[in-house]
């Protein structure tokens, strides 16, 4: 009866992990375009799920991610560690089955003058300990979670590679953007210091237009040598993280980009699967809960059983020879009755840890959400912003053009072309940086989406 009861009030302790049922995966999503109301997706297509190389479709960037995945130190330290994982799985697994060891023991013995008295013994010992409440059993699912953990770890950091070079390349491309077009408007600026120089011997101007066009030039000039100075240091990281020493980086240009037209989110719930961080903070969560088990599987007896067989000359008493065939067994069951409180506080500990996890998993979640929404509204801003920045241009680059018309007229100063020319550089550059965090986007939103795993 008092096994029985034993067995009955266990049961948990087999049960194996399952999600729990009150975890909020609901409207994750925020709608772009609304304010408050949350994004209602019913259709499962998920960009998340597309292979990197639909996603970054340039061949030299597909190259590097190629040689990132290789080669990246961080790449392969996760692979190893999921080699290590997958061992002490394969040794969990084996603690189910018996240990033989065999132990062979000589002795020589005299006394006196008597002669040398020759014992030996060659046994082989077996000893198995029977899992009767999930001791082992819980174990060997903890190890497995480990295991489960490892391999989302490596999908994580095979993610977060992917996009980091694809982010860095982008950079990369928007930056030589910005130094073309800065150079083009130094050209424009050099041009004008001549003209200027040659108006003020003319007559035709004085010699403070002068002094004001040569510090714009000065100016721009100095803005294109800190972004040729950001062009290598871009470049320095890329090459970093391909495990190479900093160089100089063959790459395409921004105007060839080309993305998926579509950006599909999937269903929220599609997150709980397909992101490797809300996969490991569930493995976690799995971990803690067979841990908890093991707490409670301390409270049942352990029952081991030995057995030694083998050869012997010395029974103890008498030596003989031959040696002789010997075996014995035996059956241990230890029941703990009084641990000084070691087990109950073992218990209350790992059920708070259980359910930190637990807590860590749904915060995982929301984090998850979170940046699906926030990628979405910054693709749908930026593209708002580029239809804004082209507009700006195009009216900046009239307002130049007419301004330069006054001033040869004679009814605007030179000052007031310079201010029209450096407003519409810095609207160009502002376009290039916006066309980025489109670019930027799409990327956060392939990452979050859990993108970029095998």
């Amino acid at each position: 009866m008092m096994c029985a009861t034993a067995l009955l009030s266990s049961c948990h302790i087999y049960k194996a992990y399952e999600r729990p049922d009150d975890i909020k995966t609901e409207t994750l999503y925020r709608d772009p375009v609304s304010i408050t109301d949350t994004l209602a997706v019913s259709d499962t297509a998920n960009i998340g799920s597309l292979p990197w190389k639909e996603v970054f479709r340039d061949p030299t960037l597909q190259f590097f991610i190629e040689e990132g995945l290789e080669n990246n130190v961080d790449m392969q330290a996760a692979i190893l560690r999921v080699e290590e994982a997958k061992v002490l799985l394969t040794s969990a697994r084996l603690s189910f089955l018996p240990s033989i060891n065999l132990a062979p023991q000589g002795s020589v013995t005299t006394m006196g003058n008597s002669d040398f008295v020759k014992a030996y013994t060659l046994p082989a010992a077996a000893s198995w300990e029977v899992d009767l409440f999930g001791k082992l059993l819980n174990a060997s699912r903890e190890q497995k979670t480990a295991y489960l953990q490892s391999k989302y770890t490596q999908q994580a950091v095979r993610s977060q590679l992917i996009c980091g070079i694809a982010n860095t390349y982008y950079t990369l491309l928007m930056l030589d953007k910005q130094v073309e077009i800065t150079s083009k408007t130094v050209d424009i600026y050099k041009e004008n210091v001549r003209a200027m120089e040659a108006m003020k011997i003319a007559g035709m101007t004085t010699e403070a237009a002068v002094a004001q066009t040569r510090a714009v030039y000065h100016q721009v000039s100095a803005s294109l040598i800190e972004l040729k100075r950001q062009v290598r240091e871009v470049e320095n990281s890329l090459t970093v993280l391909l495990a190479k020493s900093p160089q100089t980086v063959a790459r395409g240009t921004l105007d060839e980009q080309v993305f998926p037209e579509e950006l599909t989110t999937g269903v929220p719930l599609q997150l709980l699967e397909n992101r490797p961080d809300v996969k490991v903070a569930e493995m976690t969560l799995a971990s803690a809960y067979y841990t908890t088990n093991k707490a409670r599987a301390a409270f049942y007896p352990g029952l081991n059983i030995t057995a030694t067989a083998g050869w012997t000359n010395g029974s103890g008493i008498t030596v003989s020879n031959p040696g002789q065939f010997m075996f014995q067994a035996l059956a241990s069951l230890a029941q703990p009755i009084f641990n000084n409180g070691k087990l109950v506080a073992n218990l209350k500990v790992s059920k708070a840890e259980e359910k930190i996890a637990k807590m860590n998993y749904q915060q995982t979640i929301l984090e998850a959400g979170k940046e699906v929404s926030d990628a979405l509204h910054l693709y749908y801003a930026t593209n708002k912003k580029l239809v804004e920045d082209k507009a700006q241009i195009e009216q900046l680059e009239k307002a130049a053009v007419y301004t330069k018309d006054l001033f040869q007229s004679g009814s605007a100063s030179y000052l007031e072309i310079l201010t029209a020319q450096q407003s519409l550089l810095s609207a160009q550059l502002t376009e290039v940086s916006d066309n980025i965090q489109r670019i930027q986007a799409v990327i956060n939103l392939y990452s979050a989406l859990g993108g970029g795993r095998e």
